[in-house]
């Protein structure tokens, strides 16, 4: 498995899951003007990984947004059990609170095995959140204020997907030849 085979299959999902199915209506216009940067972690350990993501969050801090808005960290080593990715989210949520970020980003979480609190394992609800490999998704908070602020009801965007992906069923998400 290459790197450029993960983002790939990561890119192809965001495509036909996130913006081809309008999961988040906000994906499309940094795909299009590709200011999404994909990094893949070779990382083994959540350490390697924590330090991982504490670098990729001071570049995005460092990076003009024109150029790069968003970043999926992809981690196909670690963190492959949703459970223990689900903890680790703690720690994730300890490092954008830290001081030299000044809480101006968030992180998105996105995993194969992705389930929602109170659903059962094969809810297609949890498909919202089920991206190819397990990745954390660092949003800056400016652009997701932007965002929510120029579309109306954002609010009502995970009430949206869960009914959009009730209709769809597991038989159309097969055929849109993305992960089970």
């Amino acid at each position: 498995m290459t790197n450029d085979t993960i983002i790939a299959a990561t890119q192809d999902w965001l495509e036909k899951a996130v913006i081809g199915l309008n999961l988040c209506p906000f994906a499309k216009a940094v795909h299009v003007k590709k200011q999404i940067r994909y990094v893949v972690s070779s990382a083994t350990t959540e350490d390697v990984l924590f330090d991982e993501l504490i670098a990729e969050l001071r570049r995005l801090q460092a990076a003009d947004p024109d150029e790069i808005d968003t970043t999926l960290l992809i981690h196909p080593y670690v963190l492959t059990d949703f459970l223990d990715y689900n903890d680790f989210l703690d720690a994730v949520d300890i490092a954008t609170a830290e001081p030299e970020f000044n809480d101006a980003f968030q992180v998105a979480s996105l995993h194969p095995q992705y389930q929602f609190a109170g659903t059962e394992l094969d809810d297609i609800e949890n498909y919202s959140n089920r991206a190819p490999y397990p990745t954390l998704h660092l949003l800056r908070e400016a652009s997701v204020d932007r965002a929510v602020d120029a579309f109306p009801d954002a609010d009502r965007i995970p009430d949206a997907n869960i009914e959009m992906l009730k209709k769809l069923g597991h038989e159309g998400w097969e055929k849109l030849g993305l992960i089970k």
